[in-house]
């Protein structure tokens, strides 16, 4: 009986026939693109909102005083957040440190979700916990997956 190593990377190594085979060549060549796109995607984004907490500001001391009525649950914790949503979605882009902080986004998006925006129900038009669902699902695997062929982490030759 073979070892499940062995099982899946049979798995992995067996590509199903395509309908059309003509577009071998280019999933060959988009494959390794495919993952960059959902990091820069996911990653991007990310940092994006984490700009909206930090580009509200003019200067690093007014930051500091607006810490506090940004979140409810303290002002170190809503720094945290700034540097996982910021500079973490960065780094994802560029697959860098990219499962430590695709990992730090996947909690952060799992307490938001779980403790959040739960009561409200599913539908993010009632500000419920779908988006943060959503996005905590393709963090996880992010983090599961790390930055993939087209990463610094595999440019430096190390991951977290």
């Amino acid at each position: 009986m073979p070892a499940p190593e062995e099982k899946i990377e049979r798995m992995e190594t067996r590509d199903p026939k395509l309908v059309i085979p003509a577009l071998k060549s280019f999933y060959n060549l988009s494959v390794p693109f495919s993952w960059v796109l959902i990091r820069c995607g996911a990653g991007l984004l990310l940092a994006l909102h984490g700009w909206g907490k930090i580009g509200r500001t003019r200067s690093p001391n007014e930051l500091m005083q607006r810490l506090p009525e940004l979140a409810s649950i303290g002002a170190e914790i809503t720094f945290m957040l700034m540097v996982i949503e910021f500079v973490g979605g960065i780094c994802i882009a560029l697959g860098l440190f990219t499962r430590f902080f695709a990992a730090a986004a996947a909690i952060e998006m799992a307490v938001l979700t779980f403790y959040i925006y739960w009561a409200n129900g599913y539908s993010w038009t009632a500000r419920g916990y779908e988006f943060t669902l959503l996005w905590g699902v393709v963090l996880f695997a992010i983090a599961l997956r790390g930055g993939g062929p087209l990463s610094l982490d595999r440019k430096i030759g190390r991951e977290l």
